[in-house]
């Protein structure tokens, strides 16, 4: 099959969203398949067709890189043309994903991301006829997590393919038994605030401990913190597979954990807020501590660098855990879906 795989988000920009739809690309190619990623951006992976500049918007407490231009529609038909199917992402996020749904020809699976905020859920439930209406053209829903689904819950149809990671690519060593780490963007819902806040407790009873940020930079770093930035996939593993404890501290907002999930592969003990996404991901394999709960974040922290047996113990569920979000299991997920939606078309 070819498979147009659309992001409404900019594809030169990190996200979510955005490295699923890199990594699912990979799969299926690899499965035998012939993807084509389409999405905003001036620059992406190899072989993206770009739709031009973004610009920013505040949405679910990040910074959401969209593009408002809506001509995009002529563009994205010149795009997909040829695919047997194309699948959108967040469907119902401006305005690529809308017209990416509307183009004629080949069926449409949409898969919905994220964990939306109460007023967008308000608009759902109220505009219920709305929603379906705007996902009419797809034969398929898919969503991320409960979570993610909960919101659409009783207006459409969905299956549950969560997102995924390459399991097998992630290291589960040697570890660093006092090393802490941190993965994400420096927006106010990823927490970061919350683990510097509980750090000076975690180095007043470990004074040798080390926090290695990776995703965000603060500027120089003190007190046995490290910020590395964005750094790509290589030096990102090999950080999560030298740290022993893996920090969560996340305000809300998340649909699933994938940074969870990278964490659990590479064999860390987790420490994360009790989030509803969090809870689907990890399951006992974790620690979970209330969001913004500073101390006993750090209480946390303290007693898994303190004690290697529990840290070890909690690190090795965590690479069992994670087995079932391996990229093999999504792919054959998705292979199934897109099969669904050419059926569908064809018995129409």
């Amino acid at each position: 099959m070819r498979i147009g795989l659309v992001s409404p988000y900019d594809l030169g920009r990190p996200g979510g969203v955005q490295d699923q739809v890199i990594r699912l690309a990979a799969w299926l190619r690899g499965a035998g398949h012939d993807p084509v990623i389409v999405g905003p951006g001036t620059e992406g992976p190899d072989g993206a067709i770009l739709l031009g500049a973004t610009r920013i918007i505040t949405a679910n407490r990040a910074a959401t890189p969209i593009r408002l231009d809506p001509r995009v529609g002529r563009d994205l038909a010149r795009a997909l043309a040829g695919v047997d199917v194309i699948h959108v992402h967040e469907p119902l996020m401006p305005v690529v994903s809308p017209a990416a749904l509307r183009v004629a020809g080949p069926p449409k699976v949409a898969t919905f991301h994220a964990d939306p905020p109460a007023w967008v859920r308000r608009i759902y439930r109220h505009g219920r006829s709305g929603v379906r209406m705007a996902l009419r053209r797809a034969s398929v829903v898919t969503v991320t997590s409960p979570v993610s689904g909960s919101a659409i819950d009783g207006i459409i149809d969905y299956r549950i393919i969560p997102n995924g990671i390459d399991v097998g690519s992630y290291a589960t060593g040697p570890k660093d038994p006092l090393r802490v780490a941190f993965l994400g963007r420096d927006d106010e819902r990823k927490g970061l605030s919350v683990l510097l806040a509980a750090w000076p407790a975690v180095r007043a009873s470990i004074p040798e401990a080390t926090l290695t940020v990776l995703g965000a930079d603060r500027g120089e770093p003190s007190d046995g913190v490290q910020y590395l930035g964005w750094v790509g996939d290589d030096v990102k593993r090999e950080k999560l597979a030298a740290a022993t404890v893996f920090c969560a501290p996340n305000l809300g907002g998340e649909s699933f954990g994938i940074t969870l999930a990278e964490a659990m592969a590479a064999a860390c003990a987790v420490v994360a807020s009790t989030l509803p996404a969090f809870e689907y991901v990890a399951g006992s394999a974790a620690r979970f501590v209330d969001p913004g709960d500073v101390a006993n974040m750090a209480e946390q922290i303290i007693d898994l660098l303190a004690n290697p047996v529990a840290a070890h113990d909690l690190g090795k569920a965590a690479t069992e855990r994670v087995r079932q979000f391996d990229g093999s299991t999504v792919t054959a997920a998705f292979i199934g879906a897109y099969e669904d939606a050419l059926a569908a078309q064809a018995t129409m």
